[in-house]
């Protein structure tokens, strides 16, 4: 099973929206997934068309990481509806932020990483939706992960956010987690004809040459409009959402490449 963070150090840059984007490229391609929704936002929980009532979720995993808990805070996407295969979440919650604070204990920091090992044989792909920040959640998905895709704009506050995040990956790896290495920056919400955007784009490759990851993702509305309606992305009609689609399953690639993540025979982009 390949965990992978999606992270960004600054709110407002699309890190769920890209999210939501791999689990559709994963969902069609049959690979077996389940999206952790650790944002306390739990925007990816709606974006997925959960049914939670009378179900647990993150907040009580984090305060007992049991098998009977974890299961119990999982359920079935409502993508599941579109076509067959595995695509389960992990339910978000506002109450995530009470295992957030800025020093999290070790034993505080491992919980993630001993309730996925609970369902490891059940999913080939974790992807968890951090939270916003590098406090306890965050740590937390970061030691239960193999890889960090630290998601940016093309702005110069959020280049300065992804070295910040650069960094901390390492800090983690040397001190905590010997496993976690970064997947790469993933630069969303890009204008092509926007002067400034080439150059904070060219800035980045700059400063971090080959973790700087294409295809950058074009600002585009179809990935809303699919959240919105929590239906994924690869089903969205229109040539602009199978455009992004088709960027998405170009990320997805490298994921499966750099993770070994099983494909299902036949697993070509639905």
């Amino acid at each position: 099973m390949h965990v992978l963070s999606v992270s960004s150090l600054k709110g407002g840059v699309g890190k769920t929206t890209v999210t939501l984007g791999l689990a559709s490229a994963a969902f069609a391609r049959g690979i077996r997934t389940l999206v952790v929704d650790l944002d306390p936002q739990s925007d990816v929980s709606t974006g997925m068309d959960l049914q939670i009532a009378g179900r647990l979720n993150i907040a009580d995993v984090l305060g007992n990481p049991k098998e009977k808990v974890v299961r119990q805070a999982i359920t079935t996407s409502g993508w599941a509806k579109v076509h067959p295969g595995t695509i389960d979440v992990l339910i978000g919650s506002p109450s995530a932020i009470n295992f957030d604070g800025p020093h999290p204990s070790v034993r505080d920091v491992w919980k993630l990483e001993e309730a996925l090992a609970t369902v490891e044989s059940e999913y080939d792909l974790v992807l968890i939706d951090c939270a916003p920040s590098l406090n306890a959640l965050t740590r937390t998905a970061w030691a239960a992960s193999d890889r960090v895709m630290v998601v940016t704009e093309p702005g110069l506050f959020s280049v300065a956010a992804a070295d910040r995040a650069l960094r901390a990956i390492e800090e983690i790896r040397r001190g905590l987690s010997p496993r976690l290495q970064p997947l790469g920056i993933v630069v969303n919400r890009v204008r092509p004809q926007s002067i400034e955007h080439q150059f904070r784009i060219k800035e980045l490759r700059d400063m971090f040459g080959p973790l700087v990851l294409s295809p950058q993702l074009p600002e585009r509305t179809s990935l809303q409009q699919a959240q919105g309606a929590a239906k994924p992305l690869h089903i969205w009609p229109g040539d602009s959402a199978q455009e992004l689609a088709a960027d998405f399953d170009a990320l997805l690639d490298r994921v499966i490449r750099t993770g070994r993540v099983p494909v299902p025979e036949g697993g070509a982009t639905a």
